[in-house]
């Protein structure tokens, strides 16, 4: 099993670190595991001049999955568009043909108080947000600025989703749907944008394969308020790029932190590259403070969906479980009355509870 290791920038290199030794301990285990790094982000600018060197996209496109900490910090800022450190997700991405972005939003039972909600409408939540990845607002054409006939400068970007795009992403959601609750949600602008007129058709249509699964509909700002009022109402959430952006994260909130939210982003043959759904964080980085559990949860992500390691991911996730029960608290999830301790002794802590 080969697994492109790209650490990224700030912290980054911590949180990987410790996604590392618990690969480690199931390797010294009997699983065949072969890690390899190379420089992706700011680390690519710094050491070759682009966010995605060429020689980390010939890695990540021979290895059957990939692995990524996060990238970006103040010092890439001034740099051109083309070559700064976020333009080498988008790149990666588009190579690998990472269409299907999936992030769980799940409680751990300890962590219910955590939560900006109340503990009673967050306990036992358990969904998953598909969202398409490589279409959408993000990447259609054309886009640029220009002057109109008045005279007055403006930008201008364009929402644009093919049928087989639609088609495939839905497939996904109603694939997943049938392992879990048996619901989709697909999440639209449907009373405003063409685009989203469409892309319900295209989902209606794909649901007749699917008989089993219950389909709804729902527009993307009702959505934003349901994961607030009624979150545990969802099993899986199927949506556009954009909107899955801004779900995904609001519904990182609902598990008690960023820090606790892993991600999957595969293709159509289930290689994946595997992120925490948090940002780089330069303000910690170095300082032993950022929270590794959405990385290694990641790790336990791609055992699962890459690899079909069942009962490595389960373990892993135990693990996890295990050691937040024995009170152990980075500073995002910290209580009072807890165990605060920082990103390496959160990483030793699931390697114990592993063995």
């Amino acid at each position: 099993m080969k697994i492109a290791v790209l650490a990224g920038d700030g912290i980054g290199p911590e949180i990987i670190a410790q996604a590392h030794k618990v690969l480690e301990v199931l390797r010294r285990d009997g699983l065949k595991l072969e890690l390899e790094a190379a420089p992706y982000g700011g680390a690519g600018y710094d050491a070759h001049g682009d966010p995605l060197p060429e020689s980390t996209l010939k890695l990540a496109r021979a290895a059957d999955a990939v692995l990524c900490g996060a990238v970006g910090g103040p010092q890439y800022d001034a740099l051109p568009r083309e070559k700064r450190p976020e333009q080498g997700i988008l790149r990666i991405r588009k190579e690998l043909q990472l269409f299907a972005n999936l992030r769980p939003a799940k409680v751990f039972e300890e962590l219910a108080s955590a939560s900006s909600l109340k503990p009673e409408l967050v306990a036992g939540l358990d969904i998953l947000i598909l969202r398409e990845l490589t279409g959408d607002i993000y990447f259609g054409e054309p886009r640029g600025r220009r002057t109109n006939a008045r005279g007055e400068r403006e930008g201008y970007d364009t929402m644009l989703y093919s049928e087989s795009e639609i088609r495939r992403i839905a497939d996904v959601g109603f694939q997943a749907a049938m392992k879990r609750g048996k619901k989709l949600t697909s999440v639209d602008k449907e009373n405003v944008l063409e685009t989203s007129r469409f892309w319900r058709e295209i989902v209606k249509d794909v649901a007749k394969k699917y008989p089993q699964v219950e389909l709804s509909h729902m527009y993307v700002d009702n959505a934003a308020m349901q994961l607030v009022r009624n979150p545990k109402q969802f099993d899986v959430i199927v949506t556009g790029n954009m909107f899955g952006d801004i779900l995904s994260d609001e519904a990182s909130m609902l598990t008690g932190s960023i820090g606790m939210l892993p991600s999957a982003s595969l293709d159509a043959n289930n290689k994946g590259l595997y992120e925490p759904a948090h940002g780089s964080a330069p303000d910690i980085a170095g300082k032993n403070l950022a929270n590794p559990l959405a990385t290694i949860l990641s790790a336990a992500m791609m055992l699962r969906y890459t690899f079909n390691e069942e009962e490595a991911a389960k373990r892993i996730e135990a693990a996890v479980k295990k050691v937040l029960g024995q009170g152990y608290r980075t500073a995002d999830i910290y209580e009072t009355e807890m165990r605060r301790v920082g990103t390496i002794e959160m990483g030793d802590a699931v390697v114990a509870a592993m063995q």
